[in-house]
């Protein structure tokens, strides 16, 4: 089962960090190695507890749809999403926030299960995990540049 521990500083306030990463408008879109738009529940605005939203994308050449829902929530430190259907066997994305001088610094924590069992764990070694990694910082600096932006 991997697990993905990605650090990004930013220097923003802790309120406006956490509030742009559950923003679901702000993963939506074109990332670099993906492009991702919010196809039910909640498709645009912050998402708060309980909330679902159905993501549809393209990895590997292949369109998917994957629904999370936010299971835990502390305001402004930490909210964790849990998948509730998609390609992988399970996933939990636990997103934390503390507040550092001139910023904050904001941690991912994201493990998963591969389907498919030992197939999925061969995949993992070969390319899924780095790939993991890579979607993950790229959300995280997305998110830092758009809460910099203004902070000039």
């Amino acid at each position: 089962m991997p697990f993905i521990y990605h650090v990004t500083f930013i220097q923003a306030p802790i309120e406006k960090c956490f509030n742009l990463t559950r923003m679901v408008d702000v993963h939506a879109g074109k990332f670099l190695i993906t492009s991702q738009k919010a196809v039910d529940g909640v498709t645009t605005g912050l998402m708060e507890l309980n909330d679902q939203v159905t993501w549809e994308t393209s990895h590997f050449g292949f369109k998917q749809r994957l629904t999370s829902r936010i299971t835990r929530m502390e305001k402004p430190y930490l909210f964790q999403d849990e998948m509730v259907s998609g390609i992988f066997q399970s996933f939990t994305h636990t997103h934390r926030f503390h507040a550092v001088n001139g910023g904050t610094l904001m941690i991912d924590q994201f493990i998963y299960v591969s389907p498919f069992g030992i197939l999925g764990q061969i995949v993992d070694c070969l390319f899924l995990e780095k790939y993991m990694r890579k979607f993950i910082q790229l959300q995280a600096e997305n998110i830092k540049r758009i809460a910099e932006m203004d902070n000039d």
